[in-house]
Order: C-alpha cells, then sequence, then structure tokens
C-alpha cells in the first residue's frame, strides 16, 4: 500500500479490526520511511454486477456513487457513518446472490426501503430525488 504522504511503498500495518458486521476490514498502516499514519478499508468487491438504467444502457455497479446518494440524503443528520457502509454491505450481499444484473429502479426501491427503517428525513429526501419530487405536492403524496 502506497503512502499518501511520500508515495513509498513500504508500509506496515499496526492494526486491523473487522468492522461493518463482519463486511470489511479497517487497517492502521504506518510510513517506514516518513512514518505517517493512515487507515485503509478492506472489502469484498462486487465487479460483476451491472446496473441497467432507465433507459436500458448497462454500466457497472458503482458503489460510491450509491455511498455519495445516500450520504446526501443523510447529510447533516445523527446517522453515523459506518451504520450507512452497514446498509449499503447488506444491499450488495442481496443483490450478488440473487443474479448479477440489476436495474436502478430495483437499487432505489431497496436503497428507500432500507432508508426508512434508518431515518426517515433520510428516507424523504432520498425519495425525492430518486422520484424527481417537483413541488410541495410531490412531498405531501409520497409522505401521505
Amino acid at each position: 500500500m502506497k503512502c499518501p504522504k511520500c508515495q513509498n511503498v513500504d508500509t506496515k500495518v499496526i492494526d486491523s479490526r473487522i468492522i461493518e458486521d463482519g463486511g470489511s476490514i479497517r487497517r492502521r498502516r504506518e510510513c517506514e520511511f516518513c512514518e505517517h499514519r493512515f487507515t485503509t478499508f478492506e472489502r469484498k468487491w462486487f465487479t460483476e454486477l451491472v446496473v441497467i438504467k432507465k433507459d436500458w444502457n448497462k454500466e457497472m455497479y458503482d458503489r460510491q456513487k450509491l455511498k455519495r446518494a445516500i450520504m446526501l440524503a443523510c447529510a447533516k443528520r445523527q446517522i453515523d457513518t459506518e451504520e450507512i457502509e452497514t446498509m449499503i454491505n447488506n444491499l450488495e450481499a442481496d443483490w450478488s446472490t440473487e443474479k448479477n444484473e440489476i436495474t436502478s429502479k430495483e437499487i432505489g426501491d431497496d436503497v428507500l426501503r432500507a432508508l426508512k427503517k434508518l431515518d426517515s428525513v433520510a428516507y424523504v429526501r432520498f425519495a425525492s430525488v430518486y422520484k424527481s419530487f417537483d413541488n410541495f405536492w410531490d412531498f405531501k403524496k409520497f409522505i401521505d
């Protein structure tokens, strides 16, 4: 693992911990050249998952894209980042066991269900973007 400070490739692992209900490993590392400490994460990669978009185009699943959308919905809420990571891990595990293709609608619906359990405000925020709310009445109809 390359040091982010000096780009040296010789780093050592100081500490490893299992996080996100066993879905990831967090490692503390130290550069053997400049002694800079940094954290890395290790998780299963879902390279085989293909997303079918609304226009029927296909693209590879991008965890970071999904995480950004969820983090935006959860902004300024009392939600721990690890809770979000665990939620995404659980969703990915469900998606990967079923098949290697999934529609963006299935992803959005699954995220909505998971957010509803996690935080009602984040749930409505995500829905407002996912379902393209245009005005107050769209929000009211969704909430009712």
